[in-house]
């Protein structure tokens, strides 16, 4: 029986936090919009989005757990993939509920009225997400 090594937690404040939370989120939002534009074309903007915004989501929460919020270890990783995942959802909503807007007020729009309505929406979910991080999935009493 393999033992989970027991999380290692930096403390760091939210003026360390961001910088690499911002880093970390610039990086994935181009990614997941690279992949949109890819995907769109054959599976249409909805799917498209959600498809491209589940593919970096792991990789948003493995990064942020690790380099925002200092937290190293294999203990309570899935935990916290599942909960960055239940923050994550929040984001998809969002960017769904945009291009279901942009396509209701135009239906056939462009590309970049899509890529738009992506961009706001990722902001907006990116604030909600960076809070529940901090506040919920990686708060220092919940580490341990």
């Amino acid at each position: 029986m393999t033992r989970l090594e027991p999380p290692t937690v930096r403390q760091v404040g939210i003026r360390e936090q961001l910088p690499s939370f911002v880093i970390i989120g610039l990086v994935c939002t181009v990614v997941q919009l690279v992949l949109y534009t890819l995907l769109r074309p054959p599976m249409g903007p909805v799917p498209a989005n959600v498809v491209s915004y589940l593919l970096v989501a792991v990789v948003n929460t493995a990064a942020n757990r690790r380099f925002t919020f200092g937290v190293s270890g294999s203990r309570n990783a899935v935990r916290h993939h599942i909960e960055g995942g239940a923050a994550f959802v929040l984001g998809l909503a969002a960017s769904t509920g945009g291009l279901a807007v942009v396509n209701a007020a135009r239906p056939g729009g462009s590309w970049l009225a899509e890529v738009g309505a992506l961009l706001g929406c990722n902001f907006f979910a990116a604030v909600l997400r960076f809070l529940l991080l901090r506040s919920w999935v990686f708060h220092p009493r919940r580490i341990r």
